[in-house]
């Protein structure tokens, strides 16, 4: 007869790994500011996941919607690619 064996305690928990975020790589400071709250979503409990991805879609559309000059910081360069 085959004898079960528990799995080791490390391997039978999922993993807590989150990648991180370089808010100094996104040139859009207030994009930057957004994600920011991804940084707390493996510490934040799953009830509460779906509040906090709605808020980080409104703030990306909002930010995404906002004209340039009504922005803080954003990446320098028109937008258009100098045409």
């Amino acid at each position: 007869m085959t004898e079960l064996t528990r799995p080791e305690e490390s391997s039978a928990q999922p993993s807590r790994d989150w990648p991180g975020l370089d808010a100094a790589a996104i040139p859009d400071a207030v994009v930057a500011r957004a994600l920011t709250v991804l940084e707390t979503l493996p510490d934040t409990p799953v009830e509460e996941h779906e509040e906090a991805y709605a808020r980080l879609h409104d703030e990306l559309l909002d930010a995404l919607n906002a004209k340039p000059q009504d922005r803080g910081s954003r990446a320098s360069g028109p937008v258009d690619g100098g045409a």
